[in-house]
Formats: structure tokens, C-alpha cells, sequence
């Protein structure tokens, strides 16, 4: 509570100052326009600093895990302040892409073979310059898996290599096949249930750099894909931690919840047609397996996996796959350290689906959860142009990992 009295009375001084030399003429010169105004402002200020900005909830399943994390990735305990005049969840899911910066990333890209005749397209960020780790063999490298239809041209994978450059890491992001430019070889894709892929990349990716530290972070269905990767293979992976951010941990739960009036029309339907663009480019792969027309057709996320994605896996029903899909029923498994940011206002994600229970009953596993931040939203500051508390999340977890990550061995 001091703390708060402190944060209301800093800001109200700030804003009476602000006004008393900005607002000089007419009515908001006056002075009840200015008690007005400063009245409004004290009020807004009291309802955001004891209603919007809130530490967020740490859920660990182990009391080592969350010493670990107060002691070397503080942030996950600090109070997070959302943008003042843009906090709801809606608001900051929609401007993130616009009003966070591109850092310029220069990278190198690789196409590598799959077993069934396909290739996957890695772009590598390799921070030849890095002064901390300067032996290219021990360089601690991070694998980054984008969202749904995203590629490593997204502001939030540049934010995530811009910080591991500071921190003298190698990135590679693993782009899903056929988003990115390349050829598509075979009539296949991807989904978030089936990890084939991403064992590929891992196998790869630690094949070429035995003996440096290897982590991973996934947004979105990255978050989804890395999680249900981590849940089939337990312990017996090559990652030493992982972070994912804003998963969708029910699959259900997030289509139930984009398919409301005001989520579909913001969402549902421009992801739907993200979709379809993007296996419409390989349409002459898939016409002898998919009735095209029809998924082309598709109003929602749930009608294009119903006609394309379960289809091109093999699941008999739309049911089955997202069964599969959700990366609460394989949680328990993980074996690994991870560390999962969700927002409880993710129209995305739900927060009823939030595997809280789950997470409690195994130590390898923290959830981190805030008030606000909507989908990879976590906008904070005036004008969070270079910086989220994502971004912050991310850059001290995987540092902590990479340089503590001993520790908790031995607790």
C-alpha cells in the first residue's frame, strides 16, 4: 500500500505540473476547468494504479523453481505496469504490431531436408560479432518458433534476437513450412500437434553446436508446438529450458472464445484468411487430398482446420485433432525447465483453460500470469515502442538459464 500512495502521488504531481504550464487558455485555463481535469486525471490514475497494475501470479510446481526465478529473473515478481491508455486486452493484441519497433536483422538462411521428402526453411541470426561468446562452439544458441502464420520477419521474433544479440547468443527461427518463401516439396504443412518437424530442427540445430547451451521460445502455436513436443519427449531432449509466451493451451477453450461476435470480427476471420492465402500459394499440392473449394470457403479458424488441417493430418474429426493439439493434457510430462507468460485477458487463451492445477504438480514447469496484456500484447510505458515485458521476460529467463541454470540441479 505504501508503495501504491507513493505511485498516486508521483503521478498526480506529474500531472498537475503538466497542466498547470501546458493548459493555459479558454476553459481548460480556467480553474475549474483545470480542477476538472485534474480531477478526472487523480481518479484515473487511483483506478489504474489499484486496478490495472498488478504483480502478475507465479504458479511453480517445485519451491526450487520459484526461488530460482525471484533470485535471477526478477521481473516475473515485479509489479507490471500496462501502457496507461491502452491496457484491455483487445487494444494491446491489436496494436503490438504496429507500435513496437523492427529491429534490422540480418539473416542467414538454411533449407534442411525432412524424412518424407520436404524441406524446412531456418533463418539463423549467428552474432559472429559477440564479444561474451566468442567461440562459435560454446555460443549459447536459442531456437524461436513463430505464431501461426508467422515467419521470422515478426516484430516479436526481431525484439527476441535483438536481445540475445545484447546478450552475445546465436538465434535460429524455425519458420513452418511453405509461410516463408520457399518451395513447398510435399503436400504437407504443419500443425501444432504434430512435432515431426520440430524434432527435425532440434536434431539439427544441436548436431551442428553439440556443446552450447540450447534453448527454445515459442509464441503462440510456437508456444503450442514447442510444449507438445516437450510433453511427448520428457526429459530425453537436447534443450536445456524453454520459454513459451501467450500459448493456447485448450484448443477448444480458444475457439470457442474467437468465435464470439466481437473476437471473430477482429481475429477470427483475418487469421482464417492468413490461412488460406497462405496454402492457396501451394494449392496444386493439395488438390488430389483436399477439396480446395471448400476450404477456401472457410469463415473460422475451426472451419479451415476442419477442412484442411485435420484432413492433412489424418485425424477423422475436427475433435480429434484438437485434442491432440492442446498442450494442457501433456504438461505434466515436460521435463525440462519452462517458463510459460500468459495474460488472463487473452481473448486467445482463455483463462479458464489455463492448466493452473497441472502446473502446480510439476516442479520443472512456472506459469507467470498477468492481469492484462492481451496476445503477445504486454505493452508497458507511455510509448512501448522498444520494449514489452514480454521482451524483459524472455531476456532475463534465458540468461538466467544459461548462467544459473545449474543451480537448480542442485537444489
Amino acid at each position: 500500500m505504501q508503495r501504491l500512495a507513493m505511485d498516486l502521488r508521483m503521478l498526480s504531481r506529474e500531472l498537475f505540473l503538466y497542466l498547470e504550464h501546458q493548459v493555459r487558455v479558454g476553459f481548460f485555463g480556467s480553474g475549474v476547468g483545470l480542477s476538472l481535469i485534474l480531477g478526472f486525471s487523480v481518479a484515473y490514475a487511483c483506478y489504474y494504479l489499484s486496478s490495472i497494475a498488478k504483480k502478475p501470479q507465479l504458479v511453480t510446481g517445485g519451491e526450487s523453481f520459484s526461488r530460482f526465478l525471484q533470485n535471477h529473473c526478477p521481473v516475473v515478481t515485479e509489479t507490471y505496469y500496462p501502457t496507461v491508455w491502452c491496457w484491455e486486452s483487445r487494444g494491446q493484441t491489436l496494436l503490438r504490431p504496429f507500435i513496437t519497433s523492427k529491429p534490422s536483422v540480418q539473416y542467414r538462411n538454411e533449407l534442411i531436408k525432412t524424412a518424407d521428402g520436404g524441406q524446412i526453411s531456418l533463418d539463423w541470426f549467428d552474432n559472429s560479432n559477440s564479444k561474451c561468446y566468442m567461440d562459435t562452439t560454446t555460443r549459447p544458441t536459442i531456437l524461436l518458433l513463430p505464431g501461426l502464420t508467422g515467419t521470422s520477419k515478426e516484430s516479436y521474433i526481431l525484439h527476441m534476437i535483438h536481445l540475445s544479440e545484447e546478450l552475445g547468443y546465436r538465434c535460429v527461427v524455425f519458420n513452418n513450412r511453405g509461410v516463408a518463401g520457399e518451395n513447398l516439396l510435399t503436400p504437407r504443412t504443419y500443425c501444432c500437434a504434430n512435432t515431426e518437424d520440430l524434432e527435425t530442427v532440434i536434431h539439427h540445430v544441436h548436431s551442428l553446436y553439440p556443446s552450447a547451451p540450447f534453448l527454445a521460445a515459442g509464441v503462440s502455436m510456437g508456444g503450442m508446438l514447442l510444449l507438445n513436443y516437450l510433453g511427448k519427449i520428457g526429459p530425453k531432449t537436447p534443450l536445456k529450458a524453454a520459454a513459451t509466451f501467450s500459448v493456447g493451451w485448450n484448443t477448444f477453450a480458444c475457439s470457442e472464445s474467437l468465435e464470439k461476435p466481437l473476437n471473430w470480427l477482429l481475429f477470427n476471420y483475418y487469421l482464417t484468411t492468413c490461412l488460406q492465402s497462405s496454402v492457396n500459394k501451394h494449392r496444386h499440392m493439395f488438390v488430389k487430398q483436399i477439396d480446395m473449394d471448400h476450404v477456401m470457403k472457410a469463415k473460422s479458424i475451426r472451419e479451415f482446420d476442419k477442412r484442411f488441417t485435420s484432413v492433412m493430418f489424418g485425424y477423422q474429426t475436427i475433435d480429434d485433432y484438437y485434442t491432440d493439439a492442446s498442450p494442457n493434457r501433456r504438461l505434466k510430462s515436460v521435463g525440462i525447465p519452462v517458463l510459460c507468460l500468459n495474460s488472463v485477458d487473452d481473448v486467445f487463451s482463455p483463462s479458464h483453460a489455463i492448466p493452473i492445477e497441472t502446473a502446480k504438480q510439476n516442479p520443472n514447469v512456472a506459469l507467470v500470469l498477468t492481469s492484462y496484456g492481451g496476445h503477445i500484447g504486454f505493452l508497458e510505458g507511455i510509448w512501448p515502442r522498444q520494449s514489452t515485458y514480454m521482451d524483459r521476460v524472455f531476456k532475463q529467463f534465458v540468461q538466467a538459464m544459461v548462467e544459473h541454470g545449474h543451480e537448480l540441479s542442485s537444489m
